[in-house]
């Protein structure tokens, strides 16, 4: 279990008596303005909830310091921040932040392989696309390593070519690292394709947890 809600409230947003986000990979599906978001941004606490608590690894979010916790929990937004200078510079700043060494250059043109960035490192940022965004801004969480990542619509810029390529890369990712996932998406055959559990959520509820059998 990674995390455990109970009895948790978000104004009038969210509504969730009980729930358990185990290992692996969880995709949340369900309507626009349903509470996907809301929910994905409380397990890192971006917000917090207005009743109730939510557990990571057991342990009560409102008692983890919030820089402590989003070394561990991730999250990607749709519109991800993307910093003035080169591809090389929005790869590594995050390090520069954690205080921690950064990667090679062999490591980072690796990543940018495996996000199908077709970028050169010492190349401007300037002028990406969005899609070309969110998938840089991709690269620099994923060389973070971290236990958990919470992705909102992370292939909403992609064509469907792409995006199966990101998704399947991510779902394969945290398997091998013995990470996991929680992802929001509007898209049905996504969730089907790469989710372990699919919560359906609508009105602030969750209205089914289906364990799902991936075929890919």
């Amino acid at each position: 279990m990674i995390f455990r809600f109970s009895d948790v409230r978000y104004r009038d947003i969210i509504e969730i008596d009980e729930l358990t986000i185990n290992k692996g990979v969880t995709i949340l599906l369900g309507p626009s303005g349903g509470g996907k978001t809301t929910l994905l941004r409380m397990l890192n606490k971006m917000i917090s909830p207005t009743k109730g608590q939510i557990f990571f690894m057991g342990e009560s979010l409102a008692k983890i310091e919030s820089v402590q916790l989003r070394r561990k929990v991730m999250m990607l937004s749709q519109n991800p921040v993307v910093f003035p200078g080169t591809v090389r510079d929005n790869l590594a700043i995050a390090f520069e932040f954690q205080d921690k060494i950064k990667p090679d250059d062999d490591a980072l043109d690796d990543m940018l392989s495996r996000i199908q960035l077709n970028k050169k490192l010492d190349d401007g940022v300037i002028n990406l696309s969005g899609g070309e965004k969110q998938r840089l801004a991709l690269g620099r969480l994923l060389l973070l390593e971290p236990e958990v990542y919470l992705f909102d619509e992370p292939s909403s810029s992609l064509d469907d070519d792409t995006e199966d390529l990101i998704i399947r890369m991510l779902s394969m990712h945290v398997e091998k690292q013995g990470q996991s996932i929680v992802m929001v998406t509007h898209s049905k055959r996504i969730a089907e394709k790469y989710a372990d559990v699919i919560l359906e959520i609508s009105e602030g509820k969750v209205l089914r947890s289906v364990k799902n059998e991936r075929d890919n």
